[in-house]
């Protein structure tokens, strides 16, 4: 009997975790569709103010200074590449702000 309780319980568990993780979104999936659905304007990077690049989901005060901070002492940035260069930025989020931004 106690065999049984543990499996029903292990079986719910694993249930409600998969549940759960179908409802989140990735931060791969954010792409310029769900942007657009969401009525989003494009920030240039090279030109937006600490206070657009804060807006930014995913991004937050201290990666909008360091962004600011890399334009200052390197010049513009001209595409999501060149934005894993900034200090605290990789890949991954690069991705996830990249439908948010233009580098014109």
């Amino acid at each position: 009997m106690k065999k049984l309780a543990i499996a029903v319980g292990m079986t719910l568990l694993t249930l409600t975790a998969n549940q759960c993780l179908a409802q989140t979104q990735s931060a791969a999936e954010v792409t310029k569709a769900s942007a657009a659905a969401h009525n989003v304007q494009k920030v240039n990077i090279n030109n937006a103010t600490l206070e657009q690049l804060d807006a930014i989901p995913g991004l937050g005060k201290k990666k909008a200074q360091a962004v600011l901070d890399h334009i200052a002492e390197n010049g513009p940035i001209k595409d999501q590449a060149q934005l894993t260069q900034v200090k605290g930025i990789g890949d991954k989020l690069a991705a996830k702000i990249g439908p948010y931004l233009s580098y014109n």
